[in-house]
C-alpha cells in the first residue's frame, strides 16, 4: 500500500469494531480483515459504518461464503476469500476518484486493554482453578475415572508412528451442534478417516464460552466444535460412538480448560504448544504466560501416562503456514518436544506444513522424523511420529487445479514416509467444507497415497543435508541461551531475533526474518535477520534468491514484491502442484 502512494496507519489483529470506527474521521478508507467467518456476529451491534470514508472488508467473513448480507451494510467491498494486493490497489484508485480527501490529522490510539481470559500472570495457577474457569470444568475432575474412559478408547499414540509405515488419513472437522459432530465424524469414518478431531470455534480459543452459550441461544453459526461449552458427557458420548482415535485441534489462547474436558470425555490426542498456537496467533501474549499455560497441559498429559493411558501431543509445526523455511519449522517442533518430554509426556507428533516443492518438502519431513527420535525418544521409551498437513496458504478457487493440489500433496506426504496427514478439501478457498467437501478430499488424498506406493522415489540427499545441518545450528544456539532451561532459551532465542517467524502478528517475536521461493519453489532465505545460519547455507539460499531476483527483474530492495507473489502463488491459475521445476518466472508487479 505504502508503494502505491497511500498513507497507512496499521492496527495490527485483534481488534474490536470500535477501534476501527474510531479511524473514520481521519482516513480515506477502512480496510477490515476477518478470517473466521464470523463477521455477522462481531458486527451485530454496528446500526452503520461510521464516518464519510470507503470500508472494505477482507479474509473470510462468512462461514458460508454468502457476502451479500455484508454488502447492504454499507461496506464498498467485500471479498469473500483471498485477493491479490494489486487488485485491492487498484479498487482503492478507482473508488477513491473525484473524493475530497480527509485532512484531519490520525489521532494517537491507546493499545486495547486485553479481554477477559487473556492473563498476564505467568504463574500456574492450580488444578483448582483451571477447572473453575467455566461449569463443564468440575465434570473432569476425577482423573482416576477419566483415566478408565481414555483406556477404552482408540488410542492416537499406539496407531500411528509403529512400524506399519503407513500414512494415516485425517480430516478436519468441527460442526457447532453434538448431534451433528457425532453424524459428522460416522459420516467421515464411512469415506475412509483414520483419525479425526474436534475443530475447536473461534471463540472457544479465545476463552468466550458465555458468547458461546450466547450465540447458541441465538441460533447463531460457529466455525467449530465449542468442547467446553458441550462438556465432559457430552464428549464421551460422542468418542464412545467413533471407532478412530479422537483429537482436539484449537489455538486456544489458553489450553488448560480445554485440555482437561478433552481428555476427560474420551479424547487421546491434543494438540498445540506455547510456540506454535501463541508466536503465529496472537499479539500480546507473552511466551513466560503460553509456556506456563502448556507446562499444566504437559503435566496434565503426563499425569495420565502414570496411570497407563499414553496420550498424544501434536506440535502445530506449520506455524504462519506461509513460506516458512523447514529448519525454523522442525527447530520449533523439538522445542515443544522437549518442553513436554521434559514434563513426563509419552507420545508427541511433529507437524510440519507443505511449502510447495516436493523435493524439499520430503527431505523436510524425512528429517524431523530422524532428528525428532534422536532428540526426543529416549531409548524408545516415548512415541515419534510424524505429520505432514496439506498446504495451507491460498489455495486456488478453480476445482480442478484444488483436487490436483490434494492429490499430489497426498503423494509428498507418503513419499516423505510422513505417519499421518492431515486432508485439505476443494471447497478450501471458497468456504468452511462439509462432509461432502471432506469426503471428495479424503478420496483424492486415498489416490495420491496409492500413486506413491507404486512410485517410492527417493530423498533429495543434499537438502536432506541442509536442512539438518541447519536444524542442529540452530538447537545448539539456542540451547546454548540458558543451559538446562529449555523454557528460558525459547522467551531468550524470541527476544533476540534467533528464532524468528515469518508474517507472525506476535510483538514478542523480531520479523526480520525475510523468505521467498527460488527458481524452483523451494522456500528460502532472503534475510536471516537475527536467525543464526551455518554459513555455507546462508550463501547457498542467498544466491538462490539473487538469481531468482535478476530473472524477475526485481531489485533486492523490493524483494516484498516477489514475497507477495509467492504468498498467493497456489491461488493463481496453471500454478501446477507440486512446485518443482514448474513455476514461470515473472516480473512482479
Amino acid at each position: 500500500m505504502e508503494a502505491a502512494g497511500f498513507g497507512v496507519v496499521d492496527l495490527g489483529i485483534q481488534n474490536d469494531f470500535a477501534r476501527f470506527a474510531a479511524m473514520a474521521d481521519t482516513c480515506d478508507a477502512v480496510l477490515i480483515s476477518n478470517m473466521d467467518g464470523h463477521a455477522e456476529y462481531y458486527l451485530r451491534d454496528v446500526e452503520a459504518l461510521p464516518g464519510g470514508c470507503l470500508w472494505y472488508l477482507g479474509g473470510l467473513p462468512a462461514v458460508a461464503g454468502r457476502t451479500q448480507e455484508l454488502l447492504v451494510r454499507g461496506f464498498s467491498r467485500v471479498y469473500g476469500g483471498f485477493v491479490d494486493t494489486d487488485e485491492v490497489v487498484a479498487a482503492l484508485g478507482e473508488d477513491l476518484a473525484g473524493r475530497a480527501r480527509c485532512t484531519q490529522r490520525l489521532p494517537v490510539l491507546p493499545v486495547p486493554p486485553p479481554r477477559s481470559g487473556r492473563g498476564t500472570d505467568p504463574d500456574l495457577p492450580g488444578r483448582a482453578e483451571v477447572l473453575a474457569q467455566w461449569p463443564t470444568g468440575a465434570g473432569a475432575r476425577d482423573i482416576e475415572a477419566n483415566s478408565e474412559v481414555l483406556a477404552a478408547r482408540p488410542s492416537l499414540a499406539l496407531l500411528q508412528g509403529g512400524d506399519a509405515a503407513r500414512t494415516l488419513l485425517h480430516p478436519r472437522s468441527g460442526v457447532r451442534g453434538s448431534g451433528d459432530q457425532q453424524q459428522l465424524f460416522a459420516d467421515l469414518c464411512s469415506a475412509g478417516a483414520e483419525v479425526l478431531s474436534f475443530q475447536v470455534d473461534s471463540l472457544t480459543r479465545d476463552g468466550r464460552y458465555a458468547e458461546v452459550e450466547q450465540v447458541a441461544r441465538d441460533g447463531g453459526a460457529l466455525n467449530g466444535f465449542p468442547v467446553v461449552n458441550h462438556g465432559v458427557d457430552t464428549l464421551r458420548r460422542i468418542s464412545a460412538a467413533c471407532p478412530v482415535p479422537l483429537q482436539t485441534r484449537h489455538s486456544a489462547r489458553d489450553p488448560r480448560l480445554l485440555a482437561e474436558v478433552s481428555y476427560a470425555g474420551g479424547v487421546t490426542g491434543f494438540e498445540g504448544g506455547p510456540i506454535c498456537y501463541n508466536i503465529p496467533y496472537y499479539a500480546e501474549l507473552p511466551l513466560a504466560v503460553s509456556l506456563a499455560r502448556w507446562r499444566y497441559v504437559d503435566e496434565l498429559t503426563a499425569r495420565y501416562a502414570e496411570l497407563g493411558v499414553v496420550l498424544d501431543r501434536e506440535f502445530f509445526g506449520t506455524l504462519t503456514a506461509t513460506l516458512i523455511p523447514p529448519a525454523l519449522a522442525i527447530c520449533t517442533n523439538i522445542l515443544e518436544g522437549l518442553l513436554a518430554v521434559g514434563a513426563g509426556v509419552r507420545s508427541v507428533s511433529l507437524a510440519y506444513a507443505e511449502q510447495g516443492n516436493r523435493a524439499q518438502d520430503v527431505a523436510a519431513v524425512e528429517v524431523m522424523g530422524r532428528l525428532g527420535r534422536e532428540y526426543l525418544g529416549r531409548g524408545g521409551q516415548v512415541r515419534v511420529a510424524t505429520v505432514f498437513h496439506q498446504f495451507m496458504g491460498a489455495f486456488p478457487a478453480d476445482r480442478d487445479a484444488a483436487e490436483l493440489l490434494i492429490r499430489e500433496s497426498a503423494r509428498t506426504a507418503a513419499l516423505a514416509r510422513a505417519d499421518r496427514v492431515v486432508v485439505k478439501t476443494p471447497a478450501e478457498a471458497l468456504r468452511i467444507p462439509d462432509v461432502r467437501d471432506n469426503a471428495r478430499g479424503l478420496a483424492l488424498a486415498a489416490a495420491g497415497l496409492e500413486l506413491a506406493a507404486a512410485d517410492p522415489g527417493a530423498v533429495d540427499v543434499t537438502e536432506a543435508h541442509r536442512i539438518e545441518r541447519t536444524v542442529r545450528h540452530l538447537l545448539e544456539a539456542v540451547l546454548a541461551l540458558r543451559p538446562g532451561d529449555v523454557g528460558g532459551c525459547v522467551e531468550e532465542a524470541f527476544a533476540s531475533g534467533m528464532l524468528d517467524v515469518p508474517f507472525s502478528p506476535s510483538r514478542f517475536n523480531a520479523g526480520r526474518l525475510l523468505t521467498g521461493r527460488d527458481t524452483s519453489g523451494a522456500v528460502r532465505v532472503i534475510d536471516p535477520g537475527g536467525m543464526p545460519l551455518p554459513e555455507d547455507v546462508l550463501a547457498f539460499e542467498t544466491d538462490r534468491m539473487r538469481e531468482r531476483l535478476a530473472i524477475a527483474g526485481v531489485p533486492r530492495d523490493e524483494a516484498w514484491r516477489l514475497v507477495a507473489r509467492d504468498v498467493l502463488e497456489a491461488s493463481h491459475p496453471r500454478a501446477g502442484w507440486p512446485l518443482d521445476g514448474r513455476r514461470t518466472m515473472r516480473a512482479a508487479g
